[in-house]
């Protein structure tokens, strides 16, 4: 497989212009890995392209004019010397390595992201995430914070932060579902790697987004709101993968937010149940949608009912038994919904001599370099009652325009030839940055960007190529790591690495052993067991007992314990057993 170039501007460029980008997004990681360890971030994105609509359009409607960016975050490592094996076998009276040789980078984590953007929302769909499992090699703090949750969490909340529009709803979207590996082939068969199941992946998840509800994000929201669904379970089942801080009960809810996040709910009085339900790539949700747009005719479907399905609730009932869903498979819907300022009365609705041009108090809330989101379509068209032109009876039918002859004469060419002189190029130009930075339909600033800038083609050429790596051991993850990096243009180069400020410690605060599974330290009393002299058991009877247990706590001696001796009169003799009857039992 070909590199993606650097050189050429058709294919990729360096985004330089986006160097605040890199220190941003480098700062925010920075503060959260662990102090002394140096790590590789490597940001990979496309600009806006636009792309099919998320939603269907009611019955009579545009459909929404949507574009598209794909952001994918790569973290490395550089095991230290002595923790990774050399990739050859050094020759006998060889000089050793220098560190440079043996300090490697290797891939242990990656998310891919994909950012839907339309004139009415904002949407951040996780697509993939998955590590490699050998971050144990930094020989972290055990009971340690997870690394992975929290440098998942920032770079989402980096996204959302420099994607915010005044106005414009903004979401964070994912669907759980456990599988051993997603980008990295072979890492399954690491040892050092943890696969959760589908249960804690889910509630991994809940606890990984749950600071973005909590201020993790640094803009002001107008109101945020997390929902939660499992198909197949129950509402108190469900909230036990939600995170249990003090905030989680005001944040999270069991539930679907589709019929909140859709901007037709609020234009119109009904909405077919299939313009509300997006369609992302490789989602069950959307597979489904698919299977029931088949059973009804291209006809029909300007109606926008389904035959089998008739609301959203029978909609995730049926979605329990889906194949993702069933037979011991558990899959969660996550979103986060985060509302930006409330637009005022007057560019809520606008009038229909206006709907041109959007209303001043709108405009003027919005920065100088971002244009106004167009107002919203007018709601009183019903969406299931299509268009009809009255006819006036007394007109007549109008006439055919004149037929108009679209040859155009050909001009001769006369006189000497002129070579055109060629032009030298001077220095390689991105067609990629060439478009508005913001529109009415996305905002694309360059703190936003990643630090390698290519289109959609090389991104894809860049995404594929990690799936036919090979990670399963750490020998070829190194190898894996650096064809990657070289074949995306990611190498070391200028920008180098990320060394880490956090001070990372274990759960308790201090370095030592993990709590035991119960929550409580386990007492050692070795030391203080004496055990009794060879001297203390020559006596006999009640000399004997007086120093009893042997095992004397603390090194005080125990009370001596009084023996109970029977006197003569308090025991029975045993009656003679001649005289047995044949069943085994006395006769007396």
């Amino acid at each position: 497989m070909s590199s993606s170039k650097s050189s050429s501007p058709k294919h990729a460029v360096n985004n330089n212009t986006a160097s605040g980008s890199a220190n941003c997004l480098r700062d925010r990681l920075a503060a959260i890995l662990p102090q002394g360890h140096k790590f590789g971030i490597h940001h990979i994105s496309t600009p806006p392209t636009r792309t099919e609509p998320l939603c269907a359009a009611p019955p009579g409607q545009r459909p929404d004019k949507t574009y598209r960016e794909n952001h994918f975050l790569a973290v490395s490592i550089y095991p230290r010397e002595g923790t990774a094996p050399s990739l050859k076998r050094a020759s006998p009276g060889a000089e050793p390595a220098k560190e440079a040789d043996t300090r490697k980078p290797a891939l242990v984590f990656a998310i891919e992201v994909l950012i839907f953007t339309t004139a009415y929302q904002t949407t951040l769909f996780v697509s993939k995430a998955d590590s490699t499992g050998y971050l144990h090699l930094l020989n972290l703090p055990k009971g340690a914070p997870s690394l992975i949750r929290r440098v998942c969490a920032t770079f989402l909340a980096y996204l959302l932060d420099h994607r915010r529009r005044n106005h414009v709803q903004s979401i964070v979207n994912l669907f759980a579902r456990a599988q051993a590996q997603y980008l990295f082939p072979g890492s399954v068969r690491n040892k050092g790697k943890h696969v959760l199941d589908d249960r804690g992946l889910v509630r991994w998840w809940c606890k990984t987004l749950n600071p973005l509800m909590e201020g993790l994000s640094r803009e002001p929201w107008a109101s945020t709101k997390a929902y939660l669904l499992v198909p197949g379970l129950e509402e108190g089942e469900s909230r036990a993968f939600i995170p249990r801080t003090t905030a989680s009960l005001a944040n999270w809810v069991v539930g679907h937010p589709l019929e909140r996040i859709s901007h037709y709910t609020g234009e119109f009085d009904w909405v077919p149940p299939r313009c509300l339900i997006p369609s992302y790539p490789d989602d069950p949700k959307s597979r489904f949608r698919d299977e029931l747009d088949e059973e009804i005719s291209k006809r029909k479907r300007d109606i926008g009912a389904w035959k089998s399905v008739k609301s959203l609730e029978q909609f995730w009932d049926m979605m329990a038994f889906r194949q993702e869903c069933s037979s011991g498979r558990m899959t969660g819907f996550v979103w986060l919904v985060f509302d930006s300022n409330q637009p005022s009365s007057s560019s809520a609705a606008p009038p229909a001599t206006d709907l041109a041009t959007p209303s001043t108090s709108f405009s003027s809330s919005l920065p100088s370099s971002m244009p106004a989101t167009p107002p919203r379509r007018r709601g009183d068209i019903s969406s299931y009652t299509p268009r009809s032109t009255p006819v006036k009876a007394a007109a007549a039918p109008p006439s055919p325009p004149p037929k108009v002859s679209r040859k155009k004469a050909k001009k001769k060419l006369s006189g000497p030839v002129v070579p055109r002189a060629p032009k030298v190029k001077t220095h390689a130009r991105s067609y990629l940055v060439d478009r508005p930075t913001a529109t009415a339909y996305y905002y694309w600033p360059p703190e936003g960007r990643g630090d390698k800038m290519v289109d959609e083609a090389a991104y894809k050429r860049i995404v594929e190529l990690l799936l036919h790596l090979d990670f399963s051991t750490i020998d070829k993850a190194i190898g894996s790591s650096r064809r990657w990096l070289d074949e995306a243009g990611m190498g070391e180069g200028a920008e180098g690495g990320t060394v880490g400020r956090a001070i990372i410690s274990d759960s308790l605060g201090v370095s030592g052993p993990p709590p035991s599974a119960t929550g409580s330290s386990v007492i050692n009393l070795t030391g203080l067991i004496r055990r009794k002299k060879a001297s203390e058991s020559s006596d006999t009877g009640a000399t004997h007992n007086q120093n009893s247990p042997l095992k004397v706590l603390n090194g005080l001696p125990a009370e001596p314990q009084q023996v109970n001796i029977l006197g003569a009169n308090l025991v029975r003799k045993k009656k003679d057993v001649a005289g047995l009857d044949s069943a085994g039992t006395s006769s007396r």
